[in-house]
């Protein structure tokens, strides 16, 4: 059962001094329905999985279509195609194919789980009014300062959610191996969990609202 709840949130500058608060509403499952986010990661985990073993059956070896020699007088055993699984070259009887991991998972338990990690990380969350003045320019030093800041390690696992594509961002914080960046409507489970800290735009939290919040 989903509980209706608000979350507060402080709204920071890029200096880390608090300038405003933003309550958003999310409708959260009870902790024994935590299930939904193990489902998800599953999900999302298997989704990457890619099963490449694949043997050809006697139907997709090239060649075979004429018979090799006549049914009788030849003096050997009778043989109908190259393809046979008895011929050095053809099919494979039972062999390995090609198989799909996939998860189905229904898009409102989806966006339960990623509600309930949401919550579950809120005290880990920092919200910044405008991403421009976190990053106005191209510069790994400056983001990195920044973020320091924020009182946030750039050693621990970091998670950015953004509103929109910021090029500023995505160039300033590429070579950084700990951080993640990601736009409001495309998060997911996994990147959530393992972020030791979260880092959102004000405008990224009306996004998340709307999105996951099943109003759409």
């Amino acid at each position: 059962m989903a509980n209706k709840v608000k979350i507060k949130y402080n709204i920071v500058s890029s200096e880390g001094t608090i300038k405003n608060s933003k309550t958003i509403n999310l409708e959260v499952s009870e902790s024994k329905n935590m299930y939904t986010v193990h489902r998800a990661l599953v999900k999302q985990l298997n989704t990457k999985r890619k099963g490449n073993a694949n043997c050809k059956n006697r139907s997709e070896v090239q060649g075979g279509g004429k018979k090799p020699w006549k049914q009788k007088g030849t003096g050997r055993a009778r043989a109908g195609s190259i393809r046979s699984p008895l011929w050095k070259g053809g099919g494979v009887i039972f062999g390995p194919k090609t198989k799909s991991y996939t998860k189905k998972l229904n898009r409102k338990e989806q966006q339960l789980a990623l509600r309930n990690i949401l919550y579950n990380k809120k005290n880990n969350t920092t919200v910044i009014e405008n991403f421009d003045s976190l990053c106005n320019s191209i510069s790994t030093k400056a983001i990195i300062k920044k973020i320091h800041g924020l009182d946030i390690k750039t050693t621990e696992r970091l998670l950015i959610i953004s509103m929109k594509k910021n090029s500023n961002l995505y160039l300033s914080t590429r070579n950084l191996k700990n951080i993640e960046l990601v736009i409001a409507n495309q998060i997911n489970p996994l990147s959530i969990i393992n972020a030791k800290n979260i880092v959102i735009e004000t405008k990224a939290l009306d996004i998340i609202q709307e999105v996951y919040n099943g109003q759409r």
